[in-house]
């Protein structure tokens, strides 16, 4: 997977900011948005030991305003799970 942002010749990425997305609206979250979240969901075995492992995941501000944020969390952490579940990965 390509990093975002511009790289210069050395491969540093040379910007200073590089917006996030909400993770269920697909929103750009801008740098003013200081109701947003993100989230780092651990990924624990089936003896509910963590592994190492997270899944990021983003809310924008609009998302918490409007009191959908736990339904649109829930409803993309059961969508990460049936994906990885179907390839084959422990969550």
């Amino acid at each position: 997977m390509d990093k975002a942002g511009m790289m210069n010749e050395s491969g540093v990425n040379i910007d200073l900011y590089i917006p996030r997305k909400c993770s269920a609206t697909n929103r750009l979250i801008h740098s003013k948005d200081k109701a947003s979240v993100q989230l780092n969901i651990g990924h624990v075995n089936a003896d509910g030991v963590y592994t190492g492992e997270w899944t990021t995941m983003a809310l924008c501000g609009f998302i918490r305003s409007q009191g959908e944020a736990d339904g649109a969390l829930d409803r993309l952490w059961s969508k990460c799970y049936e994906d990885a579940k179907r390839a084959g990965h422990d969550i």
